[in-house]
């Protein structure tokens, strides 16, 4: 497969919902459950990672890929672009410092 926008990814990622029959609006579909499988996606990824499965089955990679699908459905169910959002908060975050603790 050809890389992609998020634009695009966000479009193959809906249609697969279509498909499955997931939903693809706010109504078709329980939020708060999007919101905790998002969570349980985080969470398997630093178990890969924690247990340097970057690349396999189940791997940190493939799990990265999971959470990207997740908030990608959440976001398009509720109308949200979110490569706009993206591109909006990379512009804002330019002016922005955080302060770093130096590692002990």
């Amino acid at each position: 497969m050809d890389k992609q926008s998020f634009h695009s990814l966000s479009e193959l990622v809906m249609q697969q919902a279509k498909e499955k029959g997931f939903g693809t609006s706010a109504s078709k579909i329980d939020v708060a459950e999007k919101f905790v499988l998002i969570h349980s996606e985080v969470t398997e990824a630093f178990e890969a990672y924690r247990k340097g499965n970057r690349d396999g089955d189940n791997g940190l990679a493939e799990e990265l890929g999971d959470i990207i699908q997740r908030v990608l459905h959440l976001a398009g169910c509720l109308n949200i672009d979110i490569e706009d959002a993206i591109l909006k908060k990379l512009e804002k975050n330019k002016g922005r410092n955080w302060e770093r603790k130096e590692n002990a």
